[in-house]
């Protein structure tokens, strides 16, 4: 076989039960996914703002950035959701380099899932009780979904797992929002299609059960760029974009329609300091046509505490290991911009 099954890993239940994320927190989340909820549904007109390092490699550092989020996060709140990015798990392009603390909870060692999966929930629950916030994080593998399940306020569904049946599937089990990136192609009838599945009810097979989900209506599409066959970014957060996938939607039966703008990948062509310009001329189109207000509901920004990023093993605390962010100056400002903006 080509398999080696090296050890069988502890189920989410198991894992669950040795670090319970506490009372406390448990009526936190309840809070904030309603919340977050709303701004979804339409019920609030508050803007969400999903932020955070591009990979969380280090606990004491992304709970430092989270510990200055929610500072800012008191002068803004009646305007903005601030939403943690502490992704866990990071899909590759090519298969090659950091997959996130999942994977190696030391990002110099050899993997180690075990250690990893308790690592993983392990900084979620600090970052909630230090901060007051519930985070984001990304899917990529729907089979660990529930070794978070009780945590997280927000998914993302990455560019090259939007197209995958078995996620589409899962988000339909979740009940909070899940947004579905466009492909890397740019093609925006999948992510939509992707929308529609994971919004309508579903029978699979999940971690060796046979399950039924009752769809997710707070399923909803994030704009994040594409790239041609040549390799070049080509961007879709301008006006014309936003109309057009506005213009799809009311063409689908879909629920509570909503956008997200990813302001880097390919809608930045990865250069981090173009995330200021792009969250701004979103604003601007937010305020120039009433349906790109009613359906843009938040942006989502790359950001740590040291701007640009690093090599595994340079040690530079705060600083990305995979795509570069935004450094923690400029970030601040950026939500204060916001803000008054939105």
């Amino acid at each position: 076989m080509g398999f080696d099954f090296i050890k069988k890993l502890p189920t989410p239940e198991e894992i669950r039960g040795e670090y319970p994320l506490p009372p406390s927190s448990v009526a936190l989340k309840e809070k904030r996914d309603e919340e977050i909820r709303k701004v979804i549904t339409g019920e609030s007109d508050k803007f969400l703002v999903i932020i955070g390092p591009c990979s969380a490699d280090n606990e004491d550092a992304v709970c430092d950035y989270i510990g200055r989020l929610a500072k800012v996060n008191e002068k803004v709140s009646d305007r903005l959701i601030l939403i943690p990015r502490i992704y866990t798990n990071k899909p590759r392009t090519t298969g090659e380099g950091y997959k996130g603390i999942v994977h190696q909870p030391d990002p110099e060692k050899k993997p180690d899932f075990l250690q990893g999966l308790i690592a993983m929930r392990k900084m979620h629950i600090r970052a909630i009780e230090e901060s007051g916030l519930t985070s984001a994080d990304e899917m990529l593998y729907p089979e660990n979904w529930r070794y978070l399940s009780d945590i997280l306020s927000y998914v993302a569904i990455g560019a090259r797992s939007v197209e995958d049946q078995q996620h589409r599937l899962t988000v339909s089990g979740f009940d909070v929002p899940a947004g579905m990136k466009n492909p890397t192609s740019g093609d925006l009838t999948v992510m939509l299609n992707s929308v529609y599945a994971a919004q309508h009810a579903h029978s699979f097979i999940y971690r060796g059960w046979e399950v039924k989900t009752d769809g997710n209506p707070l399923a909803h599409t994030i704009l994040r760029g594409s790239v041609n066959q040549y390799g070049r970014s080509f961007p879709n957060y301008h006006y014309e974009d936003l109309n057009r996938l506005i213009e799809m939607y009311q063409q689908m039966e879909l629920l509570n329609p909503a956008i997200i703008i990813d302001s880097n990948h390919n809608n930045s062509g990865k250069k981090f300091e173009q995330q200021i310009r792009i969250v701004k001329e979103v604003l601007h189109s937010r305020r120039l046509n009433a349906d790109i207000r009613q359906y843009v509901k938040g942006v989502m920004i790359e950001s740590y505490i040291e701007e640009g990023s690093q090599k595994i093993g340079e040690g530079i605390y705060g600083k990305s290991i995979t795509d570069p962010c935004l450094g923690w100056p400029d970030s601040e400002k950026l939500i204060y911009d916001i803000a008054e903006n939105a």
